[in-house]
């Protein structure tokens, strides 16, 4: 069947190399922390990620690049954003010809403002796939029926990507939007801190809604400015994953948001958290995106004057209500 590489072993990782490593690859998981690698390969659980859970014979976890990528026909990526680069610059070299690389991470790179396939595509001429869609680690792990989206630019790849990734409860659909799953995948991080942030004030489910409806009017503006196709944004990786991360405490994103709303500190919520919120850098990253296409994100614009500047989210969400009426379309 193949070997497969897992580079980055967080909860969504580890789970990632589980579901493949049941399905009979050959998995390779690298992570970072030497302590980590240690305890799986003595333990098979992953503690500090996925704790309880028994992880698959099938794979090998290891922390050396060379060692997790040599013998691969596939890599996963699930680095997150802002260390991408720097963790596949030392990976490229190990990587065999034609073995085809996926992101499965979501988020929008400081100062250069590449998507993570733009990003690896920067550092060699490869094409890179893209696994997005509403799905927690946690949930699938567990494995409850979950869907998810396999983006390529060539449909072909889509659909052998599908036969690799699709199980019994974890079912992939094939898209060739590239650029319009990633845009959904970053943007709605920031949406669910916007989320959080309601619910954190206590302003009720009609807020919400609202909230969760006009993030995707923004996230479809730069998608479509961006040439991504509209239709993406109302598919899997982005109204699906919108509506899971802005309506679940099992999501960083909006936990981070709810604590803001509650009055808590950035610094403080951050330093409590294991998992890496994507939304909180992906906030300065989507607020230059905007500027730099001339697309209307008052939403974003918001969330970025509370996690950059200090703003209080009552008044972030009073400036929303109380701007010039419009028409909705």
């Amino acid at each position: 069947m193949g070997y497969i590489a897992v580079i980055g072993a967080g909860s969504w990782g580890t789970t990632l190399a589980n579901v493949l490593a049941e399905k009979g690859y050959d998995v390779s998981l690298w992570a970072f922390e030497k302590e980590l690698v240690k305890e799986i390969k003595k333990t098979s659980v992953n503690s500090v990620y996925l704790p309880g859970v028994p992880l698959s014979h099938n794979i090998e976890v290891t922390g050396s690049i060379k060692e997790a990528v040599r013998k691969s026909r596939y890599v996963v990526s699930v680095v997150p954003t802002q260390f991408t680069r720097s963790v596949f610059e030392n990976a490229w070299s190990f990587i065999p010809d034609g073995a085809i690389v996926i992101n499965a991470s979501k988020g929008i790179e400081h100062g250069t403002l590449l998507t993570v396939s733009s990003i690896l595509g920067d550092l060699t001429d490869r094409q890179v796939a893209v696994l997005s869609g509403p799905s927690f680690a946690a949930d699938v792990i567990k494995k409850l029926p979950t869907a998810v989206t396999v983006a390529a630019h060539d449909s072909d790849t889509a659909l052998l990507l599908q036969d690799v990734f699709n199980t019994d409860f974890l079912r992939i659909y094939t898209n060739t939007d590239v650029i319009g799953v990633e845009i959904g995948g970053a943007l709605k991080n920031v949406m669910a801190i916007a989320s959080g942030i309601c619910d954190g004030l206590g302003l009720g489910a009609s807020s919400r809604a609202a909230l969760i409806t006009r993030g995707l009017a923004e996230m479809t503006r730069l998608g479509v400015t961006m040439g991504a196709q509209e239709k993406t944004f109302s598919g899997l990786s982005g109204l699906g994953d919108l509506v899971l991360t802005c309506t679940s405490t099992l999501s960083r994103n909006y936990t981070v948001g709810y604590k803001l709303g509650r009055g808590d500190r950035l610094g403080d919520i951050l330093a409590s958290m294991k998992m890496v919120a994507e939304g909180v850098a992906t906030s300065v990253s989507a607020h230059q995106l905007a500027a730099k296409f001339n697309v209307e994100m008052p939403i974003v614009d918001q969330i970025y004057h509370v996690i950059q500047e200090d703003k209080n989210a009552g008044d972030a969400v009073r400036e929303l209500m109380m701007r010039s009426l419009k028409a909705e379309y």
